[in-house]
């Protein structure tokens, strides 16, 4: 397995759905950006991998057909929320293995306002085996599928640990403050602990300003081995040094944890794995970009991820470890909560961030000295991938 360097990437500012370009002039944009980025031309990508969860067959092409109809492989990724991160998986897989010297990765979505729902509910849901497991274990007739999962696991994780409804509020209020310098974030304006609580309730301890919004975008990136960088001048200053991909396991539906339902146990079997293979502790990692869809999970993923023990996240948040003067600065660009999720971009965002961060280029954003940062994409139904990018230059 070959070494695989980010040589670029490229995002646009992601959208309300009332602002949205179209999907296509959204991935070609921020292809464009990643190419410039890493200053090489479309005509030398050998594959191409585009994720996106709400559209039809070959969005893919539609959007990179705008940079030219090279005939290379062009393939279309599917994965829920964890679809960008996906893409990006094979992605370096095909370079890793020698496969292809030099791969572009595009992720898009161009969502439509309210709560997200099933595309053909003429036929069997895929998270049907998930949704008999919650309703053995709550009532939340009526709530949107995804509140229902992730204000659950909070609900659960709440009355384990005595967790308080600020604890969350908290994480929501830090989350406007990280995207207050990212232009390219949704909601930029600060909230309080008092403002977030007092937003509409949703379910569990979940309120309208804990839960991320319908947004649309795209973000991309230029994978490629070191040889390639090398014979055309490429940046080599980020690589890839482990990535897992994993999927539920049969704990996953154990019928007394939401927990498990929203991909806890995924989450820790894949930083594990990634922590394992780069024979790294998670406190070598100063900065974080993990999926905060709800407050929830972005409390849980503390644990999950072995950010800090079991049982100690509302002591970790109300020390201000997951802020900068922290232990890790977690989400720098606002994340999901204020940053927006277009669900197929949310996993390559992640990767543009964090590329940022470690060639030191991030600005008011900036993680000083960060020399590895991790990544953590999340999807129901189920697919997790955690990242783990390294400063190598």
């Amino acid at each position: 397995m070959r070494g695989v360097l980010v040589a670029g990437v490229g995002m646009i500012p992601f959208r309300r759905p009332s602002q949205s370009l179209a999907y296509d002039v959204m991935g070609e944009t921020a292809a464009r950006a990643a190419l410039a980025d890493a200053g090489v031309a479309y005509a030398l990508m050998q594959q191409a991998y585009v994720g996106y969860v709400y559209g039809d067959s070959t969005c893919g092409q539609a959007a990179l057909y705008g940079l030219g109809t090279s005939g290379i492989p062009i393939v279309n990724v599917n994965n829920n929320c964890a679809t960008g991160s996906s893409a990006l998986w094979l992605a370096r897989q095909a370079v890793a293995t020698g496969a292809a010297d030099c791969v572009l990765v595009v992720g898009f979505e161009q969502m439509t306002r309210g709560a997200l729902g099933m595309a053909f509910p003429d036929r069997g849901s895929p998270l049907a085996r998930g949704d008999a497991a919650r309703s053995r274990l709550q009532d939340d007739e009526g709530v949107p599928f995804a509140v229902a999962y992730f204000g659950g696991a909070g609900a659960e994780y709440a009355r384990r640990h005595g967790t308080s409804p600020e604890t969350f509020a908290a994480i929501a209020v830090k989350a406007r403050r990280h995207a207050a310098h990212n232009p390219n974030a949704v909601f930029r304006q600060p909230v309080t602990v008092e403002e977030v609580l007092a937003s509409p309730p949703m379910y569990g301890p979940l309120t309208r300003l804990q839960c991320c919004p319908p947004t649309c975008g795209a973000a991309a990136a230029v994978l490629c081995s070191a040889d390639f960088a090398r014979r055309h001048g490429l940046d080599t200053t980020v690589t890839i040094r482990a990535q897992a991909l994993v999927t539920d396991t049969s704990g996953t539906f154990d019928e007394t944890d939401m927990m498990r339902l929203v991909g806890y146990d995924m989450t820790r079997t894949a930083a594990d794995r990634v922590y394992t293979e780069a024979g790294v502790d998670p406190t070598d990692v100063p900065v974080v970009e993990l999926h905060d869809c709800f407050t929830a999970n972005e409390l849980i993923s503390y644990e999950a991820l072995g950010l800090t023990p079991e049982g100690t996240a509302e002591k970790f948040i109300a020390d201000a470890d997951n802020t900068y003067g922290g232990r890790v600065v977690v989400n720098p660009s606002g994340g999901l909560l204020a940053k927006g999720h277009p669900l197929g971009a949310t996993g390559l965002a992640q990767c543009a961030e964090l590329t940022w961060q470690l060639r030191g280029t991030a600005g008011a954003r900036q993680v000083e000295g960060a020399k590895l940062a991790l990544a953590h994409n999340v999807g129901l139904g189920g697919a997790c991938v955690v990242t783990l990018l390294e400063r190598t230059a």
